[in-house]
């Protein structure tokens, strides 16, 4: 225990203190380095002054650890303001004194001009749904830190590993994972009801037609950040899951196969409650029948339902509160 709470106070003290830092990751970190990923290999021969990212959050990271990325992508969920960039983004370049970067709109796929034009030393994307040809085009641009394995499936933690990697920051990167981890361990600890509890996300249902029940597998990152909050993906989840792939679906004909799943987690507000409740085969599974539900919305915390370096504290506990509500409904209908 004692030898937990001081890794936890030197990672806290590694964060606090960025300059000296980024002062003493200068000094030690080897150059060459090799960062290998689902493309093949990076090199990154010196450390990198001008950094983009592409894709979903992966600015977080650079931020985070106090940098501001010359380029990121435009948010495009989540965003209250519609300013492009969402709370926890904008409250951290405040804390850091910076503008907002060049933002890229990627709601046609990544902008290699707008990327280009920033002149980055590095391409951070360790999260992100890039093609081959999208690698091959931006590695012309400047050296790509890819994602690992399969698109869309880097949890928080290897995400930070990766690009933190790629900007010459890998200690910084590990101080800030356990940063998070201590976060969540502390938020979970005051909600023991979600301990074991199985949990499925659903993607984005259609109230007017509810023939086809699409889902996260257990390759998402959604999906993955349950096991964080104590909770388990059910046998039926596991079971559907395809390697490689973030999403499946099922035909509500055999909606039957997730009877072990006792919460829900999907997107959508009364309008989907209601159609659940009309269904006549979703309303018999065991977590709409029991109102075990959690709908998102688009806004902050729907968006932070997929973990991000910055998003998990900004709404860790409003997300952990939803979760546990659902998680006593069956308990407070038998009574």
């Amino acid at each position: 225990m004692r030898f937990f709470l001081f890794a936890v106070a030197a990672a806290f003290t590694a964060l606090s203190n960025l300059v000296p830092a980024l002062a003493w990751a200068a000094e030690t970190t080897t150059y060459p380095i090799t960062i290998r990923h689902a493309f093949g290999t990076t090199v990154i021969n010196e450390k990198p002054e001008r950094i983009a990212t592409v894709e979903w959050a992966n600015h977080e990271v650079p931020l985070a650890l106090g940098i501001v990325p010359v380029g990121m992508a435009r948010a495009n969920f989540g965003d209250d303001d519609e300013d492009g960039v969402l709370p926890w983004n904008t409250a951290r370049l405040k804390e850091l004194h910076a503008e907002t970067p060049v933002l890229f709109d990627e709601g046609d796929g990544i902008d290699f001009e707008a990327v280009a034009a920033t002149k980055p030393d590095v391409i951070l994307a360790a999260y992100s749904g890039m093609s081959q040809a999208d690698y091959e085009t931006l590695s012309q641009i400047a050296p790509v830190v890819a994602y690992p394995e399969a698109p869309y499936s880097t949890d928080w933690r290897e995400t930070i590993r990766m690009d933190s990697a790629g900007m010459g920051m890998a200690a910084e990167g590990e101080a800030l994972i356990a940063k998070i981890d201590n976060e969540i361990a502390q938020a979970v600890a005051g909600h023991p009801e979600l301990e074991g509890k199985s949990a499925m996300f659903i993607t984005h249902l259609n109230a007017t037609d509810l023939s086809i029940v699409n889902f996260y597998t257990a390759n998402d990152t959604r999906v993955k950040y349950f096991a964080d909050l104590g909770l388990t993906s059910p046998k039926s989840v596991v079971e559907a899951s395809q390697p490689g792939k973030f999403s499946g679906s099922v035909s509500a004909e055999h909606v039957d196969s997730f009877d072990d799943v006792d919460i829900l987690v999907t997107y959508g507000g009364q309008k989907l409650l209601d159609a659940l409740d009309a269904s006549p085969l979703l309303s018999k599974m065991p977590a709409v029948a029991n109102g075990s539900l959690v709908l998102l919305g688009n806004n902050p915390v729907g968006n932070a339902a997929n973990p991000t370096p910055l998003s998990v504290s900004w709404v860790l506990k409003d997300y952990v509160e939803l979760l546990s509500e659902a998680a006593r409904k069956p308990a407070s209908k038998s009574k």
